[in-house]
């Protein structure tokens, strides 16, 4: 049996996974690499220079162990896929300093279980990856000429023969949400602070429209690697549509943050948030609520709508 890993990225990403289905219930993927934004990082930005920051409270308030580096206050999207597809995330910090949950503080120091994660992932890999010899390339490039209307161009460079030679067999491209729906772009650009900002939207509609189409151009290879399309932009219509409908009273305001909209500045260093934070759209400024997060994330893994995916959703993908 051939190893599996699964790569996954939200928002101006591309997600690649690699593998087979579920045997007897064990996970359906043994690893899986995220490209992605803030939308998924799960604390990779913590030591970077960056003024972008989530590892402080009120971030990962109703996340296990609190602020992780999540731009949210729980569980991300690739969180509730992870769990979906019965993997097991091997989180250094959430296992090693969760004793009620995990026994690997009480089993290994920390430089051991840090061999015992790198030994694990290198049995599950079965292959050496070298920064320098992983030719990974992805690149988006997003144009708005807004004056005329909106436009998008796109130029994607990826290195698919590169991530085939290392097994990649199974891809899944996660297309864009309502960008401009958001509590910062309601703020800045709406005039009623409710209405999304079309022209915007229309643009990314163009993207994800053309995203869709390399599933069929890339699956039309004589490979046999393949390829599906998640709706992300979709499935967010659906919940701002009707938002009561999916248990949200607030759909264009952050739970926590500053300003019109709370959007107008993120969620600052220990500032008080909302208490009813399953009943909002979006936790700060850019970035969703855990509650929403999970519904997208069960809604890419196992389609409720036809439009969902194309052509088959990720539960489908894993059993070929």
């Amino acid at each position: 049996m051939e190893k599996v890993c699964a790569l996954f990225g939200f928002g101006l990403a591309l997600v690649l996974s690699l593998g087979l289905g579920v045997i007897n219930g064990a996970p359906q993927v043994p690893c899986f690499f995220i490209f992605g934004d803030s939308l998924v990082d799960n604390g990779n930005n913590n030591r970077l220079s960056s003024l972008a920051k989530a590892n402080y409270m009120p971030y990962g308030i109703d996340f296990p162990n609190g602020p992780t580096g999540r731009f949210s206050n729980g569980r991300t999207t690739v969180d509730v896929i992870s769990k979906l597809l019965n993997f097991l995330i091997n989180d250094y910090l959430n296992n090693y300093f969760m004793p009620l949950f995990y026994s690997t503080g009480r089993r290994f120091s920390p430089e051991q279980y840090a061999d015992v994660l790198i030994q694990q992932y290198t049995q599950q890999l079965q292959v050496r990856i070298l920064h320098s010899s992983l030719r990974i390339r992805i690149a988006f490039v997003i144009k708005y000429c807004l004056c005329f209307g909106a436009e998008l161009e796109i130029s994607i460079d990826v290195d698919f023969q590169a991530l085939y030679d290392y097994g990649a067999r199974k891809f899944v491209l996660i297309g864009l949400g309502q960008i401009r729906c958001s509590p910062n772009e309601l703020a800045q650009n709406s005039r009623d602070s409710r209405t999304c900002v079309e022209r915007i939207n229309a643009a990314n509609r163009i993207f994800n429209s053309k995203l869709k189409a390399l599933v069929d151009q890339f699956n039309n290879n004589d490979s046999d690697a393949k390829f599906i399309y998640i709706d992300v932009y979709g499935i967010f219509q659906d919940i701002t549509t009707n938002p009561s409908a999916f248990g949200f009273r607030v759909k264009n305001a952050g739970c926590c943050g500053v300003g019109r909209n709370n959007g107008q500045i993120t969620c600052l260093p220990l500032q008080r948030p909302c208490r009813n934070r399953n009943e909002y759209l979006f936790w700060d400024a850019f970035h969703p609520t855990e509650a929403a997060n999970v519904i997208i994330g069960r809604r890419s893994y196992s389609a409720q709508s036809p439009s969902d995916a194309y052509p088959i959703d990720i539960r489908r993908l894993a059993q070929l």
